[in-house]
């Protein structure tokens, strides 16, 4: 595939899309989580996103772009967003959503840290400055090591590792692979992953027609959201796009506190200033790079 000049402003808009969708999981996935564990989540969201890429696949052409030629990096990518996933979909039934969200946020660090020996990105003072502004907006807001600390915030922080190498992976296969390719191996992959931890115990929980339509919107809502920030890492490096999804934090804190009457905190609302701050550094310092060098 041809190289192309990073676009950070135009992957920072596609990455609204993955916000507003992952959003929608989010609160999806807590009203299914009343009758189906993680493991049952995963297995019908990867049957029912598995059936509508092949099933656009097939209508547009676009399923001939599927190949089997990097499907290690396929595997390793799709393991570190299942265990993610898994963990995710745990935490938000346990903590409130803007806890989940913002310790989920940590993951830009990890990308920052991997890239470099993943993507061979080059590790510069303005992205590492970015990251550690929205890490300080993330401890403001959940105060980890407070007296109301919950040792719950280990399967969120672990979600955010597991985010963060399937970014990664995903980045490095973009070079080669199509948005069609990854997210057929995404949807097949993970319900192999599901069927597997879900039967192990030999009872595999039938969802009723009541939480149907949550199941479609989790599923519909993980291929938009995967398929914005694939395009996203098309356009910009990782290190760019994945800090943005920052915006999402207050976005759910909203969302926790009308629909679930979850408190929003003085905290809150200074940590996610300084992580939009954070965003807006970084977006503003790799679009000032560009232009220099144009």
């Amino acid at each position: 595939m041809p190289h192309q000049r990073p676009q950070p402003i135009k992957a920072a808009l596609w990455m609204t899309g993955a916000i507003a969708s992952f959003t929608s999981m989010a609160i999806a996935g807590r009203q299914v989580s009343a009758q189906l564990d993680t493991f049952e989540i995963m297995l019908y969201r990867s049957i029912v996103g598995f059936a509508i890429v092949v099933g656009l696949g097939w209508a547009t052409g676009a399923i001939k772009q599927v190949s089997r030629r990097h499907i290690g990096l396929h595997l390793v990518r799709n393991i570190g967003h299942f265990s993610g996933q898994n963990l995710w979909f745990y935490a938000i039934t346990v903590l409130p959503l803007a806890q989940v969200f913002a310790l989920e946020f940590t993951s830009p660090l990890w990308v920052i840290l991997l890239s470099p020996l993943v993507l061979a990105e080059r590790m510069t003072a303005a992205r590492i400055t970015a990251g550690l502004i929205g890490f300080a907006g993330v401890l403001l807001v959940t105060r980890p090591f407070g007296a109301d600390a919950s040792f719950d915030l280990i399967y969120a922080a672990w979600a955010a590792i597991g985010f963060a190498l399937s970014a990664i992976f995903t980045k490095r296969l973009t070079r080669t692979e199509t948005t069609t390719c990854i997210l057929f191996y995404l949807t097949l992959m993970q319900a192999a992953f599901g069927l597997v931890c879900a039967g192990i115990d030999g009872d595999i929980a039938l969802p009723t027609t009541e939480y149907l339509p949550w199941l479609g919107l989790i599923a519909c809502a993980g291929l938009l959201a995967h398929f914005c920030l694939t395009t996203a890492l098309r356009l910009a490096p990782a290190t760019v796009v994945v800090p943005v999804d920052f915006i999402r934090l207050p976005v759910i804190a909203i969302v926790g506190m009308v629909f679930y009457n979850e408190g929003l905190d003085i905290f809150v609302l200074i940590g996610a200033a300084v992580i939009f701050a954070g965003n807006y550094y970084n977006i503003w310092q790799e679009t000032r790079a560009i232009r220099s060098v144009q």
